[in-house]
């Protein structure tokens, strides 16, 4: 049975999990999520993940969310000993740290200030560019210390899906990250080296670029968590 990814067309960690997929080479069917008509909302889909959030893998009724889980899964499971996740302790350690990274503070970071405010009822503060600028500092010393031409190695890995999904966000946006030469390199390479890689990521800055400039209506959303922005008739 083909593996399925239930995923939406602009989320980072979707665009993430698509990308091992293709650059492993691993077959898969590709399930869109409607979040604006609340498909993650429902009963049906909390079956497979309570926590509603996306994407979710289906590995022949394995149900697997968490986009940093299901990166590691299919690499151990489809694709053991590729280079995408080395399988020396360290090297590995390193891969599973710009995970952590991305997922406890990068995307975090990033995505409060690029995406939570075209989607729901958030404001672009001070506050919110201050943490931006502390992440993206936080990734240029890594790169800096590490000297390696990706995020975790000399070569691809998965640590550089979701860090590019994130950087990309900010693109979206025109926010200038230049003066940070490690990641504007490491950004920008990635775009030349991975062309087929980088049309995933590409295709959902643009869709992210028109949500920017024609701010959703998700007033029947009912969000569990965000704060749903009011439609001005």
């Amino acid at each position: 049975m083909v593996l399925k990814l239930y995923a939406v067309s602009d989320g980072p960690p979707s665009l993430s999990v698509r990308q091992a997929l293709v650059a492993l080479e691993v077959p898969f069917e590709l399930i869109n999520v409607d979040f604006g008509a609340g498909e993650h909302m429902t009963s049906d889909y909390a079956l497979m993940n309570p926590q509603k959030e996306i994407p979710v893998l289906d590995d022949d009724g394995f149900y697997l969310s968490e986009s940093n889980a299901i990166l590691q899964y299919i690499c151990d499971k489809y694709r053991p000993g590729s280079p995408l996740y080395p399988q020396d302790p360290k090297s590995r350690a390193i891969v599973n740290h710009r995970l952590c990274f991305n997922l406890a503070s990068y995307y975090a970071n990033i995505s409060a200030y690029t995406m939570a405010p075209i989607f729901f009822d958030y404001e672009r503060t001070p506050l919110g560019l201050k943490k931006v600028h502390i992440s993206l500092d936080v990734l240029e010393t890594y790169l800096t210390r590490t000297n390696t031409s990706y995020a975790a190695a000399n070569h691809l890995t998965i640590a550089d899906f979701p860090l590019i999904n994130s950087t990309m966000t900010l693109e979206a946006i025109d926010f200038d990250f230049s003066k940070y030469t490690k990641i504007h390199k490491w950004y920008n390479d990635f775009k030349v080296k991975y062309p087929d890689l980088w049309k995933i990521s590409e295709s959902a800055m643009k869709e992210i670029q028109h949500f920017a400039a024609n701010p959703p209506d998700l007033t029947h959303l009912n969000h569990p968590i965000h704060p749903i922005r009011k439609i001005k008739n």
